[in-house]
């Protein structure tokens, strides 16, 4: 999306024409980000109401402090983090959504239709993962960051975010191991005259 003038701007150009009192600077970011801000919500938030919430506080944060950015990461990082840290402030305000167990889906499981949309299995294991867990595993694994870029995102040592990875990569392969042993019974079950 070009700006008002068909100039395309980078992130810390709009980021600085926004400081500097342009208008419509901000919103051509965030337009340009929304799509994966708003995904990033959704999956470390527990609800799509919360998600929206929480992307809604982000946004507004991060339009009243721009003029604070320093510009020591990229403006993708910084927004990146303000919508994780508001969608962890949210679930902490909230305290409303237990991490549940896998075993509560059986019917997941237990489901013999041939087809099975493996992204909401998934996205299922994820919203079971401690928060925590999930900014680190959906900063590094999904959006591709990087062990420091995460670390300075989160706010975190290097080594919290390599170990909360490294425990969520684990419970999402046992998660997902429960759900393919689940599948495959209920397809030899289909199978059988």
């Amino acid at each position: 999306m070009g700006s008002c003038w068909g100039i395309d701007r980078t992130d810390a150009e709009l980021l600085t024409a926004h400081v500097a009192g342009d208008r419509y600077a901000f919103e051509e970011l965030f337009y340009r980000h929304h799509r994966q801000l708003h995904r990033l919500a959704q999956i470390t938030s527990r609800n799509p109401e919360d998600a929206a919430d929480a992307l809604q506080d982000a946004m507004l944060k991060a339009h009243r402090s721009a003029p604070a950015f320093r510009h020591d990461s990229a403006v993708s990082s910084w927004l990146y983090r303000i919508v994780v840290n508001a969608c962890l402030d949210r679930l902490r305000r909230n305290k409303t959504h237990p991490t549940t167990a896998l075993e509560d889906d059986a019917c997941l499981v237990g489901d013999p239709a041939p087809r099975v949309d493996t992204a909401v299995v998934v996205e299922r294991a994820l919203m079971r993962l401690p928060v925590e867990q999930r900014a680190a595993v959906v900063a590094v694994d999904m959006q591709g960051y990087s062990v420091a870029e995460t670390a300075r995102i989160l706010g975190i040592a290097e080594g919290t975010v390599k170990s909360r990875c490294s425990r969520a990569r684990a419970k999402l392969a046992e998660a997902l191991e429960y759900f393919n042993a689940g599948a495959a019974a209920a397809a030899e079950r289909s199978m059988e005259p």
